[in-house]
C-alpha cells in the first residue's frame, strides 16, 4: 500500500514536471466563457506587441499590466518581421517572440497569440512580406494555393516553435487562446465564393496544427466551428450580435482604449468613464473575455508603420508609448477589474435576468433568486442625465452614461462615471539642445539623374513593387530636350504619399497626399535651359496600406507625367532605389565614415542627412528627442531608426501630430551616442532638444 502511494506520489510529480496532469492546463470553453483548468474564467487582457518595444521594457510593461488587474497579454505575430526576405528568418532583439512569451509566463500571466499571419494593426502592409506579391498568379488572402501555401507553411512554422519551447497551455506554458486571420470579413465579399472557402480552410489548417488550446476569429460572424467568433470595435456590449453558436463564449478581442493617429490629424481621446462603462455592460451581457487594445502602445520603429500612420502608437492608452503609467485610465480600469472579480464567481455560475428600472435604465442580475452572497447587479443608466432608481426596494442615483457593480446585489463598489483615480499630466524637460552648428556635420543627398541610373523601364514603375519594401523612396529621373530656354509647367500624378520634383538639380515643387487622400497632383512652373534638361522626382512613401482586398495589386508612386500639356508617362524613364544614404547605410558607425562630411551651413537645405553625438541623460526616466524645428524625414539613434518624423504636417489645429520621438534607454551608451537625421524639407536641426519625461500629479479633481 505505501508502495502504491509513492508510486502514485512519483506519476503525480513526473506529470506536473512534464506539464501533463489532467486538466492542470487544459483550455476549452462553452457558452458562458473560456474554462482554464476546469474552471470558468472572466479575463481581462491587454495587448502589449513586441516589437514596438524593447526587450529590456518587456518586464516592466508586463509588471504594470499585471498590476493593473490584467490576466492576459495579447500580441500579434509579424510575418514580415520575422521573414522580411523569403526563407530568411530573424527572432533576435525586439522579434524574440519566444522570450517575450516566456517573459508573460514569468510574471504569472496567460497569451493569447494572434498568429494572423494577417494582421493590420497599422502596420505596413498588413504584417505581410511583401515578397508574397512576386509569386506567380498569388492572391492575398483567398482561397488561392500560392498563398495557402505560404500561409500554412508561416503558420506552421509559428506554431511548431510555440511547441518546441513547451508555450500552449496544453504543455504547461502561457498560450490560451490563438488566432486565425484579422477582420477577415471586412474583406470576404470581394473574393466572392473565394472568400468562404478560404475561411473554412483556414480554420481547418489552425485546427490540424493541434496546439491544444482554441481558434479564435475576430470580426468573423461566420467562422466556423470550432472556431469562436469575436468581436472588435468601442462598444462590443451594444454592437456584438454575439457567438455564432450556443456552445461559444462571448469574446471582445480589440477594445479600442483611443485609436491610431495620422500624421495630420489630431491626437485621439477616449475617457476612462466610456471604456470602463462598455466594459461593464459587455460583462453585464455575458461577456467572459475583455482586451485592451491596446494597453500599451509603443513604437513604430524603423519603417514599420502603415501609410501616414505616426510613429507613437495608441499613446493614450493605459501605458503610454514610453511605458508609464497614464492615470486616470489605468487606476479607473484596475478598480474596474477588482470589482468584477469580487463576483465572478456569481457571474460565471448564477442565471442572468434583465429588466428595466426605467426609462433609458437597465438591471443586469445575476442569482436574482439566490442568496445575497450568490447575486451580484449591473445597474444602467444610458440616458445623458442623472437618474435615481428602485432596486431591491432601496433608492440608488446613477450618473449620467453610467453602470454601477453591486456585488452582492446591494452595495455600490463600483461606478464607471465615477473616477477617483488623479489625473496625472506628463511633461517633458530639456536636458540638452543641440542649438550649436559645431555639434553638426551635414552630408547633402546626391541627386541622381537618367544618365546615371542603371534601372530603365518605359513606364512608370509600381513603386511598391519596384522597391520591394526597401526604402521608402523611389527616383524617378527623365531627360528631355528644349530647343529654348522656356517657361514649362510641370505636371505630376502620384499616388503615394510624398513627392519632391526637381530640375537640373534644383528644387521646383513638392507636394503630399494624407491618411485619407494619399493621391495628390503638383504642378510648378518650371524654367528649362537650352539643350538636355534632367528631371528628377523623389517620390515617398509613408509606409505601405495595411489592408483591404487585393493587397497585392496596390500601387504607389508617380502615375502620370506632364509638361506643358504632353504626356511623358510613356517615356524611358530611370530609377534609383532608395538614397545613397541609405545605401551606404551612413546613419551607422561604420557606414557614417563612407562620406564626407561638412560643417553646418547657413541655412538649411532640402534632401540633408545631419550628424552629432551626445551623452546620455541622468537618471532613468524615459527619453524623447524634439523635433520641433524639423520637417520631414527619419531619425537613427546608434543605427537603430526610432521611426519616419512629419512635424511639419500640421492637424487642423496648427500643431505637429507628433512632435516628441521615442529613444529607449536601451539603445543608449554612456556617451558618444550618434544621432542621425535625413530630413527631406529645410527643417532646423539647431532647434532640436533632448528631453526627459515623467507625470506630475494633477490638481484637478475627477469627475465623481
Amino acid at each position: 500500500m505505501v508502495m502504491k502511494i509513492l508510486w502514485c506520489y512519483l506519476a503525480i510529480l513526473l506529470a506536473v514536471a512534464f506539464g501533463s496532469v489532467q486538466g492542470w492546463n487544459n483550455v476549452t470553453y462553452d457558452g458562458r466563457s473560456l474554462i482554464i483548468d476546469h474552471k470558468h474564467r472572466i479575463l481581462f487582457s491587454g495587448s502589449i506587441h513586441y516589437p514596438r518595444s524593447t526587450p529590456e521594457m518587456w518586464p516592466s510593461l508586463i509588471a504594470k499590466a499585471k498590476k493593473g488587474g490584467i490576466d492576459v497579454i495579447q500580441t500579434y505575430v509579424f510575418w514580415n518581421l520575422h521573414e522580411p526576405i523569403q526563407g530568411q528568418f530573424d527572432f533576435s532583439g525586439r522579434r524574440d517572440l519566444v522570450k517575450f512569451i516566456k517573459e508573460i509566463q514569468k510574471k504569472g500571466l496567460y497569451v493569447t497569440l494572434r498568429i494572423g499571419p494577417f494582421i493590420e494593426s497599422e502596420w505596413t502592409y498588413g504584417g505581410l512580406p511583401l515578397w508574397l506579391s512576386h509569386i506567380p498568379g498569388i492572391v492575398l488572402r483567398s482561397d488561392n494555393e500560392p498563398f495557402k501555401f505560404h500561409m500554412q507553411d508561416f503558420t506552421t512554422k509559428i506554431v511548431d516553435m510555440m511547441k518546441l519551447n513547451n508555450l500552449y497551455a496544453s504543455q504547461g506554458g502561457p498560450i490560451i487562446l490563438s488566432q486565425i486571420e484579422n477582420e477577415y470579413s471586412m474583406v470576404e465579399r470581394a473574393f466572392h465564393e473565394k472568400g468562404p472557402s478560404y475561411v473554412n480552410w483556414a480554420v481547418e489548417m489552425a485546427v490540424k496544427t493541434q496546439t491544444g488550446v482554441p481558434w479564435i476569429m475576430c470580426k468573423q460572424d461566420d467562422a466556423p466551428d470550432p472556431a469562436i467568433n469575436t468581436c472588435n470595435g468601442k462598444r462590443c456590449g451594444k454592437t456584438f450580435q454575439g457567438p455564432n453558436s450556443p456552445n461559444k463564449p462571448s469574446l471582445w478581442t480589440e477594445n479600442w482604449t483611443s485609436f491610431y493617429q495620422a500624421f495630420g490629424d489630431e491626437p485621439p481621446h477616449r475617457s476612462a468613464e466610456d471604456i470602463a462603462y462598455n466594459v461593464a455592460l459587455f460583462v453585464a451581457k455575458n461577456g467572459s473575455y475583455v482586451n485592451y487594445y491596446m494597453y500599451h502602445g509603443g513604437t513604430n520603429f524603423d519603417r514599420t508603420a502603415s501609410a501616414f500612420v505616426t510613429t507613437a502608437y495608441y499613446d493614450e492608452s493605459a501605458l503610454d508609448e514610453y511605458g508609464l503609467v497614464r492615470q486616470p485610465l489605468w487606476g479607473h480600469l484596475k478598480k474596474l477589474h477588482a470589482a468584477i472579480r469580487s463576483c465572478s464567481h456569481t457571474l460565471l455560475y448564477e442565471t442572468q435576468t434583465t429588466f428595466s428600472l426605467g426609462q433609458g435604465q437597465e438591471a443586469y442580475v445575476f442569482g436574482m433568486n439566490s442568496t445575497k452572497d450568490q447575486c451580484a447587479a449591473f445597474l444602467e443608466n444610458n440616458d445623458l442625465s442623472e437618474a435615481t432608481i428602485q432596486f431591491r426596494n432601496v433608492t440608488y442615483k446613477l450618473p449620467p452614461k453610467s453602470i454601477s457593480i453591486l456585488p452582492r446585489c446591494k452595495k455600490v463598489v463600483f461606478n464607471t462615471a465615477n473616477v477617483s483615480t488623479k489625473n496625472d499630466t506628463r511633461v517633458r524637460k530639456s536636458r540638452l539642445n543641440f542649438n550649436s552648428s559645431e555639434k553638426w556635420k551635414v552630408y547633402e543627398e546626391a541627386i541622381p539623374n537618367y544618365d546615371n541610373t542603371s534601372l530603365k523601364a518605359n513606364t512608370l514603375l509600381n513603386q511598391i513593387i519596384t522597391t520591394n519594401d526597401t526604402s521608402d523612396y523611389l527616383w524617378y529621373t527623365l531627360s528631355i530636350l528644349a530647343s529654348s530656354s522656356i517657361q514649362s509647367v510641370l505636371s505630376v500624378y502620384s499616388r503615394g504619399h510624398v513627392l519632391h520634383a526637381f530640375v537640373n538639380g534644383v528644387l521646383v515643387g513638392s507636394a503630399h497626399g494624407s491618411k485619407k487622400i494619399p493621391e495628390f497632383e503638383m504642378e510648378s512652373n518650371v524654367t528649362f535651359i537650352n539643350g538636355i534638361n534632367k528631371i528628377s522626382l523623389l517620390s515617398a512613401t509613408v509606409g505601405m496600406p495595411d489592408s483591404g482586398a487585393y493587397l497585392e495589386r496596390k500601387v504607389a508612386g508617380l502615375r502620370r507625367v506632364k509638361v506643358n500639356g504632353t504626356n511623358l508617362t510613356d517615356q524611358s524613364w530611370g530609377y534609383q532605389v532608395g538614397l545613397l544614404g541609405e545605401i551606404l547605410q551612413i546613419y551607422t558607425d561604420i557606414g557614417s565614415k563612407k562620406v564626407q562630411w561638412k560643417s553646418l551651413g547657413s541655412s538649411p537645405k532640402p534632401l540633408t542627412w545631419y550628424q552629432a553625438t551626445f551623452d546620455a541623460p541622468k537618471g532613468n526616466s524615459p527619453v524623447a528627442l524634439n523635433l520641433g524645428s524639423m520637417g520631414k524625414g527619419e531619425a537613427w539613434i546608434n543605427g537603430q531608426s526610432i521611426g519616419r518624423y512629419w512635424v511639419s504636417f500640421h492637424t487642423p489645429s496648427g500643431i505637429p501630430s507628433q512632435q516628441w520621438y521615442h529613444i529607449p534607454r536601451s539603445l543608449l551608451k554612456h556617451s558618444g551616442n550618434l544621432l542621425v537625421l535625413f530630413e527631406e524639407e529645410t527643417g532646423n536641426p539647431l532647434g532640436i532638444t533632448l528631453d526627459t519625461v515623467h507625470y506630475i500629479r494633477s490638481t484637478i479633481t475627477p469627475h465623481q
